[in-house]
């Protein structure tokens, strides 16, 4: 899971940029960066750290052009080094710039691929081979000007070769900006424009959720459809094309219930109403299956299922209580790269108020439940502040497998509901009861607002990978590039990159 922006404006997107990175940063707490284009050269600057750290005045001062783009990064897999923050580029052809959301599942055929047309890649960073497999196809293009035809014609190139889940963002020097969504629609990606109001000219913008749109002053427009390629010219010129075969929308079901933040509009639907009906949901079934528990009050596990929760207890007729005050200055703890320093950020995160629990049966109520360090931690600190009897609800089913498509749930020896039963997972976070959201009603919840909306990508409940020849193989590969220790021993490298392409020495 990361966050991508780019911007096509008359007048320079130095700051919309930052905003949206702002916008986005739940998205990626680890590194953050912007490229923009300024008299056909990059101006860059990426770093470790929050996007309110990374760029500092003199680095937006250099940040100069009416072309950019940007992104905030958390890691999946390999290292999290300020090395592979992006956005990374290439010199040849023509100085291509990209930033992707996502992840290849052939990375390890694509590697061959770029070494065999002597494409050398310098990180672990699948993004930097998607970069070179871009750069590959648009070098194959015998066209002193790149045509919006011939653009149409690598994207279709590169979704043949690739595989996986992947929105990307990407600078042409010369060219303008081109983005492109996976077949499957995984991962998010929208569109947006706005009249700018200095020059009068339509300005264009994408990134990863509309809340990016809202903050720069741009309007959603719509989606950027799967296997879509949206291409703007320097000039603002806007074209589109399905440059992919058999293409479906199947997003990602974790952005409604966990990732995305709710005043995002994803695929048509309200991310804060699909939580509301993943509440109404969970009650429902708490009312038919779980009636026996005398429940005294609701109380969310902040931030993500405080409205899952307010809805649960609306419809049980139950009183609601903020039981944790969450100190917001800790990230979140569902990305942070070592299990370690999850531990140790709970405690530091969530205090609670010990009233809202002494001598009460207290429903808590969370979006998910992964590892089950977080869930059990809080299940200890209401059981400490008083609490009689301590039921856990999650808005999402049992994540019993791997997720291979952007998100940092790496090993499945990891997960706690792997090989478990319910009652077993109730008994290993010390709960009195569990209750568990069903698939269908998880994506009835999400769907009600958009019929169109078929099928969802869901493999971390069901094993059912859609996108790529995911294989035992493959998980082995990924559990050694994604595990707590190989992350802990990549954090060698530098704490920042700063390039300044005009005076890189700066």
């Amino acid at each position: 899971m990361c966050g991508i922006v780019g911007i096509i404006g008359s007048t320079p997107v130095n700051l919309s940029l930052y905003e949206a990175l702002v916008m986005l940063q739940h998205r990626g707490q680890d590194a953050a960066g912007i490229v923009t284009i300024d008299d056909g050269a990059f101006r860059q600057r990426k770093a470790n750290g929050l996007v309110t750290d990374v760029f500092e005045q003199k680095h937006m001062q250099r940040l100069k052009g009416n072309i950019g783009i940007g992104h905030v990064r958390y890691p999946t897999a390999g290292s999290s080094s300020a090395a592979e923050a992006q956005p990374f580029y290439v010199n040849s052809p023509y100085g291509i710039a990209l930033a992707h959301n996502g992840n290849l599942t052939n990375s390890k055929e694509l590697l061959l691929k770029c070494a065999q047309v002597h494409r050398h890649i310098n990180t672990t960073s699948d993004s930097e081979i998607l970069l070179n497999i871009f750069a590959w196809k648009l070098s194959e293009i015998k066209s002193s000007t790149l045509t919006p035809c011939d653009i149409f014609k690598a994207v279709e190139s590169v979704n043949s070769e690739i595989a996986g889940a992947y929105a990307v963002v990407s600078l042409i020097v010369g060219v303008g900006l081109v983005a492109f969504r996976d077949p499957f629609g995984i991962r998010p990606l929208v569109l947006g424009q706005r009249v700018s109001e200095e020059t009068h000219k339509t300005e264009y913008m994408v990134a990863s959720e509309s809340v990016a749109l809202d903050i720069a002053g741009f309007k959603l427009v719509r989606d950027v459809e799967p296997g879509e390629c949206v291409y703007i010219t320097e000039d603002g010129e806007l074209h589109t094309a399905i440059c992919a075969k058999n293409r479906k929308l199947q997003p990602c079901i974790f952005e409604y219930v966990y990732l995305s933040r709710p005043d995002s509009i994803i695929n048509g639907v309200s991310v804060y109403a699909s939580r509301v009906r993943m509440g109404t949901k969970l009650a429902e079934k708490i009312q038919r299956e779980y009636s026996h528990l005398d429940i005294d009050v609701v109380i969310p596990i902040p931030e993500t299922s405080s409205d899952i929760a307010v809805q649960i207890a609306r419809t049980l007729k139950l009183p609601y209580r903020q039981g944790f005050v969450k100190n917001r200055y800790i990230g979140r703890t569902f990305i942070m790269p070592g299990q370690k320093q999850r531990k140790r950020s709970v405690r530091n995160k969530l205090n609670p108020i010990f009233a809202e629990f002494k001598n009460k049966n207290v429903l808590l109520v969370d979006d998910s439940i992964v590892r089950g360090t977080t869930s059990t931690q809080i299940v200890d600190l209401a059981r400490d502040c008083g609490a009689k009897k301590i039921y856990f609800a999650s808005a999402a089913p049992e994540v019993r497998y791997p997720n291979v498509y952007g998100i940092d749930m790496p090993s499945k020896k990891e997960l706690i509901a792997d090989g478990k039963s319910v009652d077993e997972i109730c008994t290993e976070i010390h709960a009195d009861a569990l209750i568990y959201q069903s698939l269908s009603d998880l994506e009835d919840a999400v769907r009600e607002e958009n019929p169109n909306l078929k099928d969802f990508e869901t493999s971390v409940f069901t094993g059912n990978y859609i996108a790529g020849d995911v294989n035992k193989a493959y998980f082995d590969h990924l559990e050694e590039l994604r595990s707590d220790d190989k992350k802990a021993d990549k954090a060698w490298a530098e704490s920042s990159v700063d390039l300044d392409l005009y005076n890189i020495n700066e």
